[in-house]
């Protein structure tokens, strides 16, 4: 993370099937982690807004998560470890390390008051991947390219410099943008 090298590699998504909530200007998504039993648990990854790109979405993960139990009853915080590091080396900037804090009070009232993806967790427990639908994958000419994939015809850089992650291809997940309750109706 700190060379802000990025190497697009294939690789298939395995373990979990993911259904992932992400508003655009957000500064987290919201993940629900699905096993053959069933939800295992909610994940709250924060990182910067979600940028549109040529072969896709462009985002950076900024290390630390919330990890919530299927059931809403607990949570815990996940690599506050690993954010103190990288807000130490300036990968993780003073206005970022803000927007963070900001979106940590946001999913915090949005699982108290039951809001956002969590007022209607009892019913996305239910959820399952569609197998006839198709894997995700992205354009050859993505796959082709060595090194940071580029957006536009340059590398999408991170504010510092550095070069910004994306999502690869894989199988299983979904990613879903946009006001939850719109995504209510479309569920399987």
């Amino acid at each position: 993370m700190a060379t802000g090298v990025w190497e697009l590699a294939a690789a298939v998504w395995q373990e979990t099937e993911l259904l992932l909530w992400k508003p655009p200007a957000a500064w987290f998504s919201v993940n629900a982690f699905y096993t053959s039993a069933g939800l295992r648990n909610w994940y709250v990854n924060f990182e910067h807004p979600t940028r549109r790109t040529t072969y896709g979405f462009d985002t950076f993960d900024l290390t630390v998560d919330l990890v919530i139990d299927p059931d809403l009853t607990s949570w815990r915080w996940k690599d506050e470890d690993e954010y103190t590091h990288v807000r130490r080396l300036g990968i993780v900037t003073d206005t970022e390390h803000q927007a963070v804090d900001a979106a940590r009070d946001q999913v915090l009232a949005m699982l108290a008051e039951r809001s956002g993806p969590f007022a209607d967790a009892a019913a996305w427990t239910a959820w399952r991947w569609n197998p006839a639908w198709p894997a995700p994958a992205l354009p050859r000419s993505a796959k082709s390219r060595e090194g940071v994939v580029p957006t536009g015809g340059s590398p999408r850089a991170h504010p510092s410099g550095r070069a910004a992650g994306r999502f690869g291809e894989g199988s299983r997940r979904l990613w879903l943008a946009g006001p939850w309750a719109a995504l209510q109706s479309a569920r399987g």
